[in-house]
């Protein structure tokens, strides 16, 4: 049977705005990021879309996100965290290093810094979203993460080489179909602020 899941990015935080590595660390919703919050909600009341369950990352920007767009009860998860960044957290996003043009992501490079590995945060989102989508009833979906934890959990369904760049804002929707442990993704949901 196929199920559904909408993986969503957190609104805007402040040091979204400030352009500040955020990972591990965290900090408050900015009033867009509120409202990139509701209009995420108001899209699935306007297509009529009944989400059986819901599920936030353990930072509080993400479980913000998900009291604005629901009143569905949830529960926080750790392996829906963002990226953890290590020392550079706090910092500019000027410190980033150049991505790897070949796999548009750092690598391990975060590891010498106390931080986690692409790979390791690809492995935790997709072994948390797989025992999601294996519960019974799961057919509908919600789940706040991250951009680089969303970003890591794409890559591993969807060779990114092979289309036009995926743009994925801060309270993007990521529409995947799920079904004999497989996702498929569909399409990526932005609204325009």
């Amino acid at each position: 049977m196929k199920k559904t899941l909408y993986l969503i990015r957190h609104g805007q935080t402040l040091f979204n705005a400030r352009r500040k590595i955020q990972g591990a660390s965290d900090s408050p919703l900015t009033e867009k990021g509120k409202q990139q919050a509701i209009t995420a909600g108001t899209y699935f009341k306007d297509n009529q879309i009944k989400l059986t369950h819901a599920y936030s990352s353990t930072q509080e920007r993400a479980s913000d996100t998900l009291e604005l767009m629901t009143q569905l009860p949830y529960t926080r998860l750790k392996g829906l965290k963002e990226w953890d960044f290590g020392t550079f957290e706090g910092e500019s996003e000027d410190l980033n290093p150049p991505l790897t043009p070949e796999e548009e992501t750092y690598g391990d490079f975060f590891v010498r810094f106390n931080g986690e590995s692409d790979k390791d945060v690809q492995n935790r989102m997709n072994t948390t979203l797989l025992e999601l989508m294996e519960q019974e009833n799961h057919e509908n979906v919600l789940a706040v993460s991250h951009g680089g934890a969303c970003f890591m959990f794409l890559k591993k369904w969807e060779d990114l080489s092979k289309r036009e760049a995926i743009r994925f804002d801060n309270g993007c929707i990521l529409k995947f179909e799920y079904e004999n442990q497989r996702f498929t993704f569909i399409e990526a949901i932005n609204h325009n602020f």
